[in-house]
């Protein structure tokens, strides 16, 4: 789910949670107006929780991208600078949908000399699986 997404469920349960109140107290089972507030509360709590685990961890896929590529100007010619926490640049790229710039990535990646061909070939699969969901996606918005 995007962030956008995660907001608007916030934004949904927080028009939500007054009208519940408002049908507990009118029933008169002030159970009801307990729960629906100690649920809101739950909800409320998880959804930030979400959001703010979300932001995290896109922050530390942008610090890891931006480690890897800081590595690939300083040593370009040395295979083993295109790895950050052992994984490849390329991957990060597709994880973070930019295709185009993987498939550069992978492509300068496979000229080098030291490139193992079992990496190779697993980086130009997954730019493959990425290319075919993107045309997946594209056909059923058409």
């Amino acid at each position: 789910m995007n962030y956008a997404a995660t907001l608007a469920v916030l934004v949904v349960l927080a028009f939500c949670f007054p009208i519940t109140v408002r049908l507990g107290a009118q029933v008169g089972v002030p159970e009801a107006i307990t729960a629906s507030t100690l649920g809101a509360l739950l909800t409320f709590l998880l959804t930030a929780y979400l959001v703010r685990w979300q932001v995290r961890h896109h922050r530390h896929q942008l610090e890891q991208l931006e480690a890897a590529r800081a590595q690939v100007r300083a040593d370009p010619g040395n295979p083993r600078s295109y790895f950050v926490g052992g994984e490849h640049l390329g991957a990060l790229l597709l994880r973070q949908g930019r295709r185009r710039e993987a498939a550069e990535v992978i492509d300068r990646y496979a000229r080098l000399g030291g490139a193992r061909e079992s990496e190779i070939v697993a980086l130009h699969e997954a730019l493959s699986r990425a290319e075919r969901r993107q045309r997946r996606a594209q056909g059923r918005e058409a």
